[in-house]
């Protein structure tokens, strides 16, 4: 390395098993840009290396604080260089618990005090109880950013709200301050963080008061999103002054007290597993509302009842087991994206309510009351995805459908119908139907009523065995089929001549050898065939996909018993052979088989376990 003495620029921050830097690093005087600089364990590699590299700028990482040797910290020169804009100093998560003292670690840090030009800090793992003055020093006038997380000594914040031009700020499992608020002294009398967009708190085991001090009215004049996770013993209110705060997060804060900052400018509130914050009315500018928990999801319901007018889009309710439902018919119009899971007990609107703006529904382990869903009340849903839930046995409508691009019902064991007269939705083009134990039959007039599906998917549906009359839209490009073996025993299927891509799995243990003649569904439009999960499977017929005078790319996974392959040769059609996790096969692709490879060698691709033959 000592012989690049022109180099410029040194990237290593990828290479994560490097443990130390090359020798006479102090030699590349001529280097601007260094990524990384690991604090080796001898003065070699130590970290006085980085004192003759003036030219630094741009940003800079320090790592393995924890190798340095107090009598070396001066010669680092840190603040002589002046085009330094981000800088990184960390201390290795793993480095043992004891250190000599405080003051020797705070002297560390100390004396890798930056220029006064930087934009951006980054404090990881210090292991010092207090920071140095530097830290939060409001001469550092260009700081825009700062994060100290895991510095678990320290008892007490520096007075960060000096940073004038300090934009966000992330505080993260600091173990030790139990109050925050108090360090700039109530002599303080100026704005605290004047110039702050985003605050964070991320898991502070120990803090339990947010002190709100006389001048506190004048904080955070332009505070837009606050983030506090993982505060369990934080108690009381939140401070009451932040006039333009746009967004909101509390997770797991139990103690947290019971009522939020009271703003008219909220709009988006994220409550998760912090039961003591309840609302008592909805911010009219509120948009997105995300909330976890029983007691918050019931304060949230009292609070959408009385709520004259909102302007709330999207709605996510979790885990809730009390019996609520909607009334607030004035804010459930403006919904245009609901989702409801674990919310067994929760009543959903029924035909008297109308979901007008409603475009995304997504309803996951709840609603056990629902046995119908009324398609009517949603007359511009777009996507709607209903999972695991145990009671809804159809779909209803009466209505043409006319945004409607995608349908999933999954994991439904009383699921046997949609609507009787069939489902008219124009523009839909995806239908995913899996794990529907009872449901016998597609939606009837598919062919005409679904004229733009492209792509359907009908995955361990045991009882389907039913092909609507009329057939498949013509437009149907996909098909996935699992676990069905009724279905593909249909003639109907002989038809699907519109087909270019077909996926066949999960046949049962009987199933020996593939195609059978029993199966119906071969296509000859197809381009792409896949056959995966196939567990009895021995051979595969080559003579059965001659007719497949399209077929291009041929996929096969999952197959243990899969050894043989019969007949003349592969369809003349294929390029590309994919064999995954068939190993009794890929064994003799490998070997070159006389009885096999003159079957496939005209194939130009042919991949077995994502290594190319």
């Amino acid at each position: 390395m000592q012989n690049l003495v022109n180099l410029r620029h040194l990237d290593i921050s990828n290479c994560n098993m490097l443990e130390e830097m090359p020798r006479e690093m102090n030699k590349l005087k001529n280097l601007q840009n260094l990524s990384l600089f690991l604090v080796g364990n001898h003065g070699e590699k130590g970290i006085k290396e980085l004192g003759t590299l003036s030219n630094l700028q741009g940003s800079l990482s320090i790592a393995k604080l924890e190798n340095v040797i107090n009598t070396e910290i001066s010669e680092t020169k840190i603040m002589d260089k002046k085009c330094l804009e981000e800088l990184w100093l960390s201390w290795s998560e793993d480095a043992k618990d004891h250190f000599t003292n405080s003051q020797s670690e705070m002297n560390i840090l100390c004396k890798l005090q930056p220029t006064k030009n930087l934009k951006r800090l980054d404090v990881y793992g210090y292991r010092g109880t207090r920071f140095p003055e530097w830290v939060g020093d409001p001469s550092y006038h260009n700081l825009t950013e700062l994060y100290v997380i895991g510095c678990r000594y320290c008892c007490i914040l520096p007075p960060l709200g000096q940073l004038h031009s300090l934009k966000k700020l992330t505080i993260r499992r600091m173990s030790m301050p139990e109050t925050i608020g108090h360090e700039y002294g109530d002599s303080f009398t100026g704005t605290l963080f004047p110039s702050l967009e985003c605050l964070e708190f991320h898991h502070m085991p120990c803090w339990e008061m947010w002190h709100h001090s006389h001048h506190s009215d004048d904080s955070f004049p332009v505070l837009k999103s606050l983030v506090i996770n993982d505060c369990p013993k934080l108690k009381g209110d939140l401070p009451p002054h932040f006039r333009m705060l746009e967004a909101i997060q509390i997770k797991r804060c139990n103690q947290l007290g019971s009522s939020l900052p009271k703003t008219f400018s909220i709009r988006k509130l994220h409550i998760f597993e912090s039961n003591k914050v309840a609302l008592h009315e909805l911010p009219l500018s509120l948009e997105e509302l995300r909330i976890q928990g029983r007691e918050v999801t019931e304060s949230v319901f009292e609070a959408i009842a009385i709520t004259p007018r909102a302007s709330l889009q999207i709605l996510d309710i979790r885990d809730c087991s009390s019996a609520i439902s909607f009334q607030g018919d004035c804010l459930i119009t403006s919904l245009k994206f609901l989702y409801i899971t674990d919310c067994k007990n929760l009543n959903f609107p029924k035909q008297n309510h109308q979901l007008e703006s409603l475009q995304y529904l997504t309803i996951t382990r709840s609603c056990d009351s629902l046995t119908t869903l009324p398609l009517d009340i949603l007359p511009n849903l777009n996507n709607l995805h209903i999972y695991k839930c145990e009671n809804i046995g159809c779909l209803s409508t009466s209505k043409i459908l006319p945004n409607l691009s995608y349908i999933g019902i999954s994991n439904c064991p009383r699921f046997v119908s949609f609507p009787e007269e069939g489902l008219s939705a124009p523009n839909l083009k995806i239908l995913y139907i899996t794990n529907c134990t009872n449901l016998k039959s597609l939606p009837c007039h598919i062919n005409t009523l679904l004229p733009k599906l492209e792509v359907m998917t009908i995955d361990e549906c045991r009882e389907m065995e039913t092909i609507p009359d009329g057939g498949m839209p013509c437009s149907l490009r996909s098909l996935c089929i699992g676990n069905c073996e009724k279905l593909l025993r249909n003639p109907s299927l002989t038809l699907f001549d519109m087909l270019s891509h077909l996926s066949i799995s999960d046949l049962s243990d009987g199933v020996d050898y593939f195609p059978r003649k029993d199966f119906a569904l071969l296509p000859p439009s197809l381009t792409s065939l896949e056959l995966w999960k196939m567990s009895s499977l021995h051979t595969l017929e080559c003579t059965e996909l001659l007719h497949l005078t399209s077929l291009q790319q041929l996929t096969i996974g999952d197959c243990p018993k899969l050894e043989n392959v019969a007949g003349e040769r592969m369809p003349a059609s294929l390029i590309n052979l994919q064999i995954f996790r068939c190993p009794l096969l890929e064994e003799q692709f490998r070997r070159k088989h006389p009885n096999i490879w003159p079957k496939i060698s005209h194939i130009k691709v042919i991949q077995v376990s994502y290594k190319w033959i």
